[in-house]
């Protein structure tokens, strides 16, 4: 480590701080931090009309704190708390070995739980409750000892290692990340779009001011006649779905023998802040179809669609119906709400007096930050996303490693203003998409139930932004037949899981109709990766084989650029 004078290092961080703590102190969170108080004073306030109920809660809680803090120099003692499965804050053996700090650990451990505990038992209405814990537990995962210097065993013994030469490179780091608004999650230098993340060959064969249509290269002899089009959500790249040669879902499809495509969607500027979610259909999902289908002559192709992407596919299939189109044979929905009654934890965002906050903020079009959006969901999952980091690249002066999905997670887009709040308020606030002609959109009021094509939905068990028993409702609106697959882990890792690993598991088969319990109690375990059960499907669907495209594009479609395109390359604000 190159030393540094702390001085100097002091002075930097405090001019580059100055602007982003006045920019902080502007936005939603003093009304978040509002609510927060308030529903803690309902909560003591309460607890205090039933004295005896109160006392034995106090009391309980002193008597852990007691019994922890007796046995706190005997060895032998038996811990009176464990960290929750999954958390790794406290993984290092520097944590048992010093007893000052194994007794700080497990006195944070049980005032969480009394805390957390109070917010469980408490009278709140569930709203009320589920926001008082999301925002009771930011505040537990904020003050963990592991997130200071001091009270982190771990950090001390860097410190005394490097002679206090990682708090400078710490905050070196800090600086840097101050200087671009995002914690660093990965390597980031360590990537080049189109060298080794998102290699798959391809050209753009259209563009228009809100999409690039990649078409790729075949990679066997033979293709379904059907061909692919694959609809990532506008709200991420799209090459999460085309990562590294090991782990690229589109490379998977190419050589199963399919003609694939994907779409690009632009990160948008101030320029298109008026775009509407009709335009997202009509200028994005629309001509790519109809792109897909001139290029390819098919009569039909099938859909494949992630998250947002999904929901706009599903309302993309309604208008087309109302309009008496089917060009879709097959749609395949990822992680996908099409009911939005309970969007999860995501749902403590989303209220009235948010959803008027952002309109009113939004009202003179413009976008919706991508960095803003992205800290948002980072606040999901707090210790993973947020404080593991703050940890290890600004109190232990460490580089995280490179790790392509976590580069991915970190290139963030905006979304337009008209968009993102016609997306809060129909979908997330009034859930205006299950309710037939509760939606109008391209002129025409649209119906789920239209969708009468075979519909394929994978959800994930762990997913915490489209929980998956509200994406399982989804099988109940669509008209067509349905294969309903869950998969093991989380909103991503759930999708990405590479044939060729054979990781994981995923489960198959239940009974619908009966309601997502019931469908995971009578379903099937399967070991591996979800990804052959689809293709099979897939391929059950009926197709027939033919020669693959020598070229890409075709006259009317021309090559525009290579592949991965240049919509993907640019930054979010």
């Amino acid at each position: 480590m190159n030393e540094r004078n702390p001085q100097e290092l002091f002075e930097e961080m405090a001019k580059k701080g100055h602007g982003m703590f006045k920019d902080f102190s502007k936005n939603e969170s003093k009304e978040m931090m509002s609510q927060f108080g308030n529903s803690w004073n309902t909560i003591m306030t309460r607890a205090m009309e039933s004295p005896e109920e109160w006392v034995k809660t106090m009391g309980g809680f002193y008597q852990d704190q007691f019994n922890l803090w007796t046995n706190m120099f005997n060895p032998n003692a038996e811990s009176a708390v464990q960290p929750d499965r999954g958390d790794r804050r406290f993984s290092g053996d520097e944590w048992e070995e010093s007893p000052v700090h194994n007794y700080l650990k497990q006195s944070y451990l049980l005032s969480s739980r009394w805390l957390t505990g109070m917010v469980e038992d408490s009278t709140l209405d569930d709203k009320e409750k589920k926001k008082c814990d999301f925002y009771t537990r930011q505040f537990i995962d904020a003050m963990s000892p592991s997130n200071f210097a001091l009270t982190n065993p771990e950090v001390l013994k860097e410190t005394v290692e490097t002679k206090g030469q990682n708090l400078m490179a710490g905050l070196e780091n800090l600086m840097k990340d101050m200087e671009k608004g995002s914690i660093t999650m990965t390597d980031e230098s360590a990537f080049t779009l189109g060298e080794n993340i998102a290699t798959t060959p391809g050209s753009v064969v259209f563009e228009n001011k809100l999409i690039q249509l990649v078409h790729f290269k075949p990679m066997t002899k033979k293709v379904n006649e059907r061909p692919i089009l694959i609809i990532p959500p506008c709200i991420n790249k799209y090459y999460i779905l085309d990562l590294s040669e090991h782990n690229s879902y589109v490379r998977y499809c190419l050589e199963q023998g399919n003609d694939v495509y994907i779409i690009s969607w632009r990160n948008p500027d101030e320029s298109l802040g008026d775009v509407t979610w009709d335009e997202y259909i009509s200028e994005g999902t629309i001509p790519a179809i109809d792109a897909v289908k001139a290029i390819s002559g098919a009569k039909k192709i099938n859909a494949v669609a992630w998250c947002i992407g999904g929901t706009m596919l599903a309302t993309t299939l309604s208008v087309l119906a109302a309009q008496r189109k089917k060009p879709i044979a097959s749609a395949t929905f990822f992680t996908t709400l099409l009911d939005y009654s309970d969007p999860g934890e995501l749902g403590v965002f989303i209220d009235e007096s948010q959803v008027k906050q952002h309109e009113h903020k939004l009202k003179e079009g413009g976008v919706m930050p991508g960095k803003q959006l992205a800290s948002t969901f980072a606040m999901l999952r707090a210790n993973d996303l947020i404080w593991s980091y703050v940890v290890n690249n600004y109190l232990k002066g460490k580089t995280p490693p490179p790790f392509d999905i976590l580069y991915w997670n970190s290139d963030s887009t905006n979304m337009t203003a008209a968009m993102y709040t016609w997306y809060l308020r129909n979908l997330y606030l009034e859930n205006n998409l299950v309710k037939p002609g509760g939606v109008e959109l391209c002129g025409v009021k649209i119906d789920l139930g239209k969708i009468d094509c075979p519909v394929y939905f994978l959800s994930a068990i762990e997913d915490h932004i489209a929980p998956w028993k509200t994406t399982f409702t989804g099988t109940e609106l669509v008209g067509g037949p349905v294969e309903f697959v869950l998969a093991a882990s989380g909103h991503v890792a759930g999708v990405i899981n590479p044939a060729n690993k054979n990781k994981r598991h995923f489960w198959a088969k239940g009974e619908l109709g009966k309601g997502a319990d019931h469908w995971l109690e009578s379903a099937t375990e399967e070991a591996g990766s979800w990804w052959p059960h689809w293709d099979k499907w897939l391929k059950a669907q009926g197709d027939k084989e033919i020669d693959a495209p020598k070229e890409l594009g075709n006259k009317e479609y021309a090559e525009l650029e290579p592949a991965p395109g240049s919509f993907v390359l640019a930054k979010a604000s």
